[in-house]
């Protein structure tokens, strides 16, 4: 994950604080409460956001991303590197990032108390959710304070000793809660697909052995930050869709007419159905279904199995909405830190900013190619990124459970293969029962239902059964977790 030394010396040379002639033609923000909300652990800060209510009963809402562009210019080692990389890998505490960490971590991030360049998109929303008017402009901010969502989310529970500690502010946060329930409200309405499938926490010691592994609490305070985002993804692609720019979309298909079908004969289980022909399939019904499951006992399963009916997101220089979203117009603008479609279109903006909107046609040409390739290679970084933070997380699982074979849990059926039926415990992890671990009868796989029949007991198993079982055997090596079940 080591930058070539001449890559690291070009994002020394920026130094950590910001250039005095850079600032005047940019709108200064230094003068208001602004915000950045994330983990704990987070050192890469791209985002900032302060919500207003404004006279007439609306709000403001400004989201200020860090302005990479301005540091990592077209066809420099940065970002010739940085498109190699594509994205920036996340895997078990450690990071491997797109960018160096002299910028990742310094000038390019929006930390507490430093001056810095942002791209910052200032929106106007009314009561019932809708953006009434986008603008796009460069600015500068000084972040008043770096909140975590954990303390964001007491102040909202009321909890007393955290109010205190942030006094001054607090009506700034309830602000921010308010407009994020507003836009959630909207979002819903208009089928977003809120699933809710709890990413693995993975806690390790000083060595990096694994101690634990659990779900990834979540709570109301990310929802404010994910609401915000996607509002301003949506705020800036509509905007550039219009204006015809050379861009890169995030693009979402609806699914496949079959895959949608196959679903429908797991939901029967659950007395479900998606209705859709291939014409109309629509997010709505996806997330009606979703809305029914809430808070059930089958509710991960079932969102486990809408996930792998829709397809992969990605990278496209041509818009085509966004299915999960329920948007016609999505991109990734909020994260030029660590994506580069992000960093792309940043400097498509920029360009358009600076040149008063009255662009060269060479210029649209030659980025209109531009964001062709570079939306493929992202994309397939991305694949790539996925995998390795995926393969990593199986790794510690095996391993965590390589010291509990024998210990008794219990679990879900969460998929049913010809090769026998995976389980998936609280903590997250999930194990393969083999058919000779099921009993000393046969079963019959019913590819059509995805059900296992014994064949003389007639005993069924399928998707969403709980079941006891004991852990078999468990290998880090080879990534995986066997399972026997406790009759």
């Amino acid at each position: 994950s080591t930058f070539p030394e001449e890559v690291v010396q070009e994002a020394k040379r920026f130094g950590n604080n910001i250039d005095e002639k850079d600032v005047q033609n940019r709108v200064d923000f230094r003068n208001r409460y602004i915000f950045t909300i994330d983990g704990e652990d987070a050192k890469d800060l791209d985002d900032a956001v302060r919500v207003k209510k404004l006279e007439n009963g609306n709000y403001k809402l400004e989201v200020h991303i860090a302005d990479v562009s301005h540091y990592v210019r077209e066809n420099s080692l940065l970002d010739k590197e940085a498109l190699i990389r594509g994205t920036s890998i996340y895997m078990l505490g450690r990071v491997i990032p797109m960018l160096p960490r002299e910028l990742s971590n310094g000038i390019c991030s929006l930390n507490e108390g430093e001056d810095r360049f942002t791209l910052s998109c200032i929106m106007e929303i009314d009561g019932k959710g809708s953006v009434i008017s986008g603008e796009v402009v460069k600015g500068i901010i000084n972040v008043t304070k770096r909140m975590t969502y954990n303390d964001v989310q007491a102040i909202l529970d009321g909890q007393r000793n955290v109010i205190n500690k942030y006094k001054p502010y607090i009506q700034e946060f309830k602000n921010m809660e308010e407009l994020a329930k507003v836009l959630k409200a909207k979002r819903m309405e208009q089928g977003y697909l809120n699933l809710d499938i709890p990413e693995s926490k993975i806690g390790l010691d000083i060595d990096g052995k694994v101690i634990s592994v659990g779900k990834y609490e979540t709570n109301f305070a990310n929802e404010i930050i994910e609401q915000f985002m996607l509002t301003a993804n949506e705020t800036i692609a509509e905007k550039f869709y219009w204006l015809q720019a050379p861009f890169i979309y995030r693009v979402h298909e609806k699914p496949d007419i079959e895959k949608v079908q196959e679903l429908n004969k797991f939901l029967i289980n659950f007395g479900l159905k998606i209705k859709a022909n291939k014409d109309n399939i629509y997010p709505k019904e996806f997330s009606k279904i979703l809305e029914e499951i809430k808070g059930k006992e089958e509710e991960k399963v079932v969102s486990n199995l809408v996930l792998r009916t829709l397809k992969l997101a990605r990278y496209e220089a041509e818009n085509k909405g966004h299915f999960g979203i329920a948007s016609k117009f999505y991109c990734h603008f909020t994260s030029p830190i660590r994506r580069y479609p992000d960093l792309f279109i940043h400097r498509v903006i920029s360009k358009y900013l600076e040149e008063n909107y009255d662009l060269s046609e060479n210029w649209i040409e030659e980025h209109k190619k531009q964001a062709e390739d570079r939306a493929k290679q992202s994309s397939e970084r991305e694949k790539i990124a996925t995998k390795v933070e995926r393969e990593a997380e199986d790794l510690k699982k095996a391993e965590y459970m390589e010291s509990r074979i024998g210990e008794e849990y219990e679990g879900i059926v969460s998929s049913i293969t010809s090769f026998g039926m995976f389980v998936e415990l609280e903590n997250t992890i999930e194990g393969l029962v083999r058919f000779e671990d099921l009993g000393n009868e046969y079963f019959i796989y019913d590819e059509e239902r995805k059900q296992l029949i014994g064949e003389q007991s007639n005993k069924v198993y399928k998707i969403g059964d709980r079941l006891k079982i004991r852990v078999k055997k468990a290998s880090k090596i080879l990534r995986q977790i066997d399972f026997e079940i406790i009759r």
